[in-house]
């Protein structure tokens, strides 16, 4: 299935043979005050600066409706965010009433955000739009 959208990925997860948990990562996107007056502007066009993790959630595919309804839930957090970063894994709260395999994944997430080693993350634009880094 080609994800073209966040629904079509919450689409994929809802078929999955296994129950899902998908984890999101909220970041922003700033330039250091040491920014150069180039790097400033290419940031103000979109381009380029810093992601900083700012919010962690991890929700089943039948606690989403679609993008729009958790892009509603976000904005409750007051955190303004301009990228959304999402990875999947077997959901084991059956199992695990206290699923540490959850904290452990946010850590890695937040820690290749902060590294910019996001290649293996899907990422999502506030239109719910898919984001590929690095491409030229």
């Amino acid at each position: 299935m080609d994800i073209t959208c966040f629904d079509d990925l919450l689409q994929a997860a809802r078929l999955q043979p296994e129950p899902q948990r998908l984890l999101f990562v909220f970041a922003t996107s700033s330039v250091p005050d040491d920014a150069t007056p180039a790097q400033k502007a290419s940031h103000a066009r979109g381009e380029g600066g810093e992601l900083t993790p700012l919010l962690c959630v991890d929700k089943t595919p039948a606690e989403l409706m679609d993008f729009a309804g958790l892009v509603r839930e976000s904005r409750q957090t007051g955190q303004d965010w301009q990228v959304m970063f999402v990875a999947a894994m077997a959901d084991q709260s059956a199992y695990l009433p206290d699923n540490k395999d959850v904290d452990q994944a946010f850590q890695r997430m937040t820690q290749m955000i902060k590294y910019g080693t996001v290649g293996s993350l899907m990422a999502f634009d506030r239109d719910g739009d898919p984001l590929v880094f690095g491409a030229a």
